[in-house]
């Protein structure tokens, strides 16, 4: 049975924890948030560690592409791991992660060919994924220095990202302003807010690519974990990854997480789908569509733990993937290799290749407009 997390503090403090250790917040609403240099570009640039604390969870994040570095958050016994999966050095980041926690953009997922056509105009973007573009590019908003600052605001805490592209980087047309905001509230959840504008017509999907492992980060595989996703129809793909236009039936298929069930159970059926992606690396078209405020689609569990993960978006689609490229060349913040299936992603999104699908919901930003999208990640034990 899922606890509330005063249950789980409550039962800490019966054990004889303190409240201080157990991560709860202060009677005015957590704790300020704190930073620390974590280090530097091979440019000089500084890299700093912003650490938060609320409600029973505990969250760091970097400047260098508003990574998070680290979340933890208690089992059922009140004992802290960190969830996602990531490094303990800015250089690893740099030389090669696979977005480890991540803010994405301009445009999370995949663009075919890296090209568009917009109000008539054609749009070439950097390609960094075969003759695709993905998340962005070669240098997309993983990879820049993030402007951050902390806050507190009533019981909630948090930090305000700001980064403003210029026009034509990656190829992508105007300069877009960027203010994610990241809060921890005084029940542990952490929100993200994306908001952006443009002074030129441009595509904007923005998301957030933490690999969740609720046993702990470097604890191993995450088929055993429980899934259950809010959505009929998925965007099947072609070899690329690329959809096909197609909004597909999960019914019948191993893409049908109506009624919870493990990450592995169809994991490895010789279906086409998962042979082109390796494991799963699709979207869900979310039955709720896009929402004015945030709605829950997707509720993830281990057993071994009882941690749980929901997450509730405004979004019309979201991304899982298994894991599927980690190949025991990355070794972690635990000091563990990290292997096929060690994590997943649920990426909230509009869909990929959006801008080559008049039918999918339009990504597209226009002067005047601005760009609003809000996820929750609600924990419990």
């Amino acid at each position: 049975m899922e606890t509330s997390r005063r249950t789980v503090i409550a039962a800490a403090a019966a054990a004889g924890i303190t409240a201080a250790t157990v991560g709860t917040a202060h009677a005015s609403g957590g704790r300020k948030p704190e930073k620390e240099l974590f280090g530097r570009l091979a440019d000089g640039t500084k890299v700093h560690r912003w650490s938060l604390q609320n409600g029973g969870t505990r969250l760091k994040v970097l400047s260098y592409g508003g990574i998070v570095q680290s979340l933890e958050i208690p089992d059922r016994h009140g004992r802290y791991k960190n969830v996602s999966l990531g490094f303990d050095n800015i250089d690893s980041y740099v030389a090669g992660s696979p977005y480890f926690g991540a803010l994405i953009g301009r445009y999370g997922n995949r663009i075919a060919k890296g090209q568009f056509t917009l109000d008539g105009k054609s749009h070439q973007l950097s390609v960094n994924d075969g003759v695709n573009s993905l998340h962005g590019g070669a240098k997309g908003f993983d990879k820049r220095v993030w402007d951050v600052e902390g806050f507190t605001s009533g019981s909630d805490v948090g930090l305000v990202l700001h980064y403003t592209s210029v026009d034509g980087e990656m190829g992508y047309p105007g300069t877009l302003r960027t203010k994610v905001t990241y809060t921890l509230t005084r029940h542990g959840d952490w929100r993200v807010d994306y908001e952006a504008t443009t002074d030129k017509a441009t595509v904007v999907n923005l998301t957030s690519h933490v690999y969740w492992n609720l046993t702990g980060e470097g604890s191993g595989s995450i088929y055993d974990h429980e899934l259950e996703i809010s959505a009929a129809r998925y965007t099947p793909v072609d070899s690329g990854l690329i959809p096909t236009g197609e909004l597909a039936r999960v019914a019948g298929t191993p893409f049908d997480f109506r009624r919870t069930k493990t990450v592995g159970e169809d994991i490895r059926l010789a279906h086409q789908q998962l042979l082109y992606g390796k494991g799963i690396d699709h979207n869900w078209a979310l039955d709720k569509g896009i929402t004015a405020k945030p709605q829950h689609v997707a509720t993830l569990r281990d057993p071994s733990s009882g941690r749980t993960l929901k997450i509730a978006t405004t979004e019309p689609g979201l991304q899982f993937y298994s894991g599927n490229f980690l190949d025991g060349t990355l070794v972690g913040t635990g000091g563990h290799i990290y292997r096929q299936g060690d994590a997943l992603c649920l990426e909230t999104q509009h869909f990929p290749d959006s801008p080559n699908h008049p039918s999918f919901p339009s990504t597209v930003l226009r002067p005047g407009q601005t760009y609003r999208t809000s996820t929750v990640h609600s924990f419990g034990s």
